[in-house]
């Protein structure tokens, strides 16, 4: 059985992860060798934001006392997941896409050797006016959020894409990194 590869989307709030992601889902429906696991929040859903499944803090932690998860981490107050399913459709030879956070790429990378790191930035103009314009913090915050930065672990493969310019460009960019250029 070949073993498939683990994509890792990273990059900070605001600068079109799951936007580049959704067009990408898309543009793979009808390739089954392409997933795009639902992530498990302890928020609850809201149709601004992202699609993902809810479950309470007592419930996150006994699934993560009990092995459900591949891979898990906090940030912002909240505690997020992806399933532990992926390790199967791994092994199957899947190409598993997921946003997660920068915390998290060292462990992945040890559970699965094939991990690429897609990194998406953004101007801090382009990025200041998206966060603005979903409208959940004001300017001192987002101004204090922008002054945050993570670096990624070294080592492994990283694309970046710098998404200043239209959603579609950088969807082609996000297609060329996964190498599913004129495969579709």
């Amino acid at each position: 059985m070949s073993k498939g590869r683990l994509v890792l989307v990273v990059g900070p709030s605001g600068v079109g992860k799951d936007s580049i992601i959704n067009a990408a889902k898309a543009e793979l429906a009808s390739q089954v060798d392409y997933v795009f696991p639902r992530r498990i929040i302890t928020r609850q859903s809201d149709p601004n934001s992202e699609d993902h499944d809810t479950v309470g803090a007592d419930e996150f932690e006994r699934l993560c006392a009990q092995g459900a998860f591949f891979l898990h981490w906090p940030a912002h107050g909240l505690r997020y997941a992806l399933p532990g399913t992926i390790a199967t459709q791994l092994s199957e030879g899947a190409t598993v896409i997921a946003n997660v956070s920068r915390s998290v790429i060292s462990e992945a990378r040890a559970k699965h050797s094939d991990t690429l790191v897609i990194r998406i930035t953004a101007s801090p103009e382009v990025l200041e006016q998206r966060l603005l314009n979903r409208g959940r913090e004001d300017l001192a915050a987002v101004r204090r959020r922008l002054t945050r930065s993570a670096e990624l672990p070294p080592g492994g493969t990283v694309r970046t894409i710098v998404n200043d310019g239209s959603l579609e460009e950088a969807v082609q960019q996000f297609l060329e990194d996964l190498g599913t250029r004129g495969n579709r």
